[in-house]
């Protein structure tokens, strides 16, 4: 059993990657019961929600589950960038008969607080991770005492240099292929980041907590490339959303299995923060990467009225569909079955990849 097995109280050293939007408690619940370590987004749960998932999540599985929050800053309400970013939208209001004045301003994501470290205390879960950065210190502490291991994505050497002398206990090396939000925190510079596998052996080399890859990992070759760079286990989002237990949209699930899945990038136009999905409409009119956007999460709610009008229509063109750089290994499987395929990879010796 390696070190992060041993970590992470799992049979596998791998980790199904917490996304949130398109999954809820079923899709953990099978990738802990498979071996792996399942995980469950939090960051767009409401505290009544919140508690719902994490008893679906201790009736569903006797073994170990990760949690993931956001910790970003809470941003300042900027109105002249709102009504930059309205004026940008009020064309495509127009076209799809909408009132961009009726629009309420909101977060949608929330970061972890003190009352959701109180809520997951009743539940106290194995594992918690974090998406830019860690939250307060006494926030850390106060997971750490009930038991939890912690980890969070560095996205630069620097940032994993960071993380470990803020006490997690592993380093999630994620790569610029990955899908959804960079997880980036000492910077806005995304000419910083770099691939999984020029990313992975930097940080191994870097640090002495476990570290594990993520990114454009999407079947057992990968991981056994992982494996064989020096990671102590590999992350896998996006090879998920097709199974049976995510709860991808049709239209999301139509569009990772086309050959669009094959052209993604980073943009900004749905949340106002870098994340990587596949290139549609918006992203393609107004930029991948636009300067009017309210800072994160802010762009979320302009944006949410015209993804509901065009799902109507049976159209992504103003929905964020997170995919990382592979789509390939995203089929329409059971989880439990994926998990059991990525997991060959972890016996395949250095060097004989197919």
């Amino acid at each position: 059993m390696n070190t992060l097995q041993t970590l992470l109280g799992t049979e596998l050293p791998l980790i199904q990657a917490p996304m949130a939007g398109v999954q809820g408690s079923a899709l953990a619940i099978a990738v802990s019961n498979a071996g792996a370590l399942g995980s469950l987004p939090c960051a767009m749960l409401a505290p009544d929600a919140l508690r719902s998932e994490l008893a679906a999540l201790s009736a569903g599985t006797q073994r170990p589950y990760n949690v993931n929050f956001f910790c970003h800053a809470p941003p300042i309400p900027d109105a002249a960038r709102e009504a930059a970013w309205r004026a940008t939208l009020t064309p495509y209001y127009a076209e799809a008969g909408l009132d961009i004045a009726a629009v309420p301003t909101g977060a949608g994501r929330v970061p972890f607080t003190a009352e959701a470290a109180e809520l997951l205390a009743e539940f106290r879960p194995a594992v918690m991770s974090f998406h830019f950065g860690l939250p307060a210190p006494e926030l850390v502490q106060r997971v750490k005492r009930w038991g939890a291991k912690v980890l969070s994505s560095a996205t630069t050497v620097e940032e994993a240099l960071w993380l470990e002398a803020h006490g997690v206990d592993a380093i999630i090396a994620q790569g610029l292929e990955a899908g959804g939000h960079r997880g980036m925190f000492l910077t806005d510079d995304v000419t910083t980041q770099v691939g999984t596998f020029a990313l992975l052996p930097q940080i191994v080399r870097a640090v002495r907590v476990p570290v594990i890859a993520a990114g454009g990992i999407a079947d057992a070759a990968g991981v056994a490339a992982a494996m064989a760079l020096g990671a102590a286990g590999v992350q896998v989002g996006t090879a998920y959303l097709c199974c049976p237990e995510a709860t991808t949209s049709a239209l999301h699930r139509v569009a990772l299995q086309s050959e669009g899945a094959r052209h993604t990038a980073l943009t900004n136009v749905f949340t106002g923060r870098p994340a990587r999905g596949i290139v549609n409409r918006v992203m393609r009119e107004l930029g991948c990467l636009n300067a009017t956007t309210p800072a994160f999460p802010l762009a979320t709610a302009a944006m949410a009225p015209l993804r509901a009008h065009a799902e109507k229509q049976g159209s992504g063109d103003f929905s964020p569909l997170w995919s990382g750089q592979n789509a390939s290994g995203c089929r329409a499987v059971p989880a439990a079955e994926l998990t059991r395929s990525l997991a060959t990879g972890l016996s395949r010796p250095a060097g004989h990849l197919p």
